[in-house]
């Protein structure tokens, strides 16, 4: 674990307040769903959660209504960010799905899990693929497949893509750039533990600023199939980290 001193208080602080905000919101939920809204409640917990951990952010553009998002990948913090800024679902790694209160929290908010080292079967889920973006908000998809080190921006894997090539009717595919102030800081490799990234994340006396930025969405031969989809939302994306 991370030395951080007197800093572990401002931790245990931040961490029992994502466990009262969570103990406020899950009723909530239970009880709107029973009014059918299910997707009312899960984005703004979600974006409460990146509150408390410290996220401040900018927001330039604007979503486009049930639109397959391709975002690059850094941090955990991605998630409360573009539930706060689109409302998104998100397409994740089905090792989530071992992990049963974390897999029922993401389940909430739609999250459709996928076997990323199994070609075929991303392929296989293109129904569960085209019911979520079919339900009037966004869905994202981390092309890199993992979170970058927040230096160089990683291939985009256009297998995640599978399911949706060919492309459903009416579907917007709109990149999305995620431009963290301190993005080495904030970037959770694989080679730290997830309990070390969040010590270290929740530790933070300064606040963590993110600007996310809605591009474009992809027109013409970009849409042709999902290799000229990735590479043309990586090129959008890199642009504008090197701006």
């Amino acid at each position: 674990m991370p030395r951080l001193g007197w800093r572990w208080l401002l931790v245990a602080a931040r961490a029992a307040a994502m466990l009262a905000w969570t103990a406020v919101a899950v009723p909530i939920h239970l009880v709107v769903l029973l009014t059918g809204k299910s997707w009312a409640v899960p984005p703004v917990y979600l974006a409460g959660l990146g509150r408390i951990a410290g996220l401040r952010l900018r927001i330039e553009g604007e979503p486009s209504r049930n639109a397959l998002l391709l975002s690059n990948h850094l941090s955990w913090l991605d998630i409360p960010a573009l539930a706060a800024a689109s409302r998104s679902a998100f397409v994740a790694h089905s090792g989530l799905a071992g992990q049963p209160i974390l897999k029922w929290l993401c389940e909430q908010n739609g999250t459709v899990f996928i076997a990323r080292e199994r070609r075929g079967s991303v392929a296989g889920q293109a129904e569960q693929l085209r019911q979520a973006l079919s339900c009037e908000r966004p869905l994202t998809v981390f092309l890199e497949g993992t979170c970058g080190d927040g230096r160089e921006l990683l291939p985009f894997k256009s297998a995640l893509l599978s399911a949706v090539d060919p492309l459903p009717p009416g579907i917007p595919v709109q990149p999305v750039a995620l431009i963290y102030d301190e993005a080495p800081d904030i970037a959770w490799t694989g080679v730290e533990p997830g309990l070390d990234n969040a010590a270290r994340i929740l530790a933070r006396t300064r606040p963590i600023r993110l600007t996310v930025r809605f591009l474009e969405p992809l027109a013409g031969r970009a849409l042709a199939d999902r290799k000229a989809m990735a590479a043309a939302a990586r090129e959008a994306i890199a642009g504008e980290l090197a701006r």
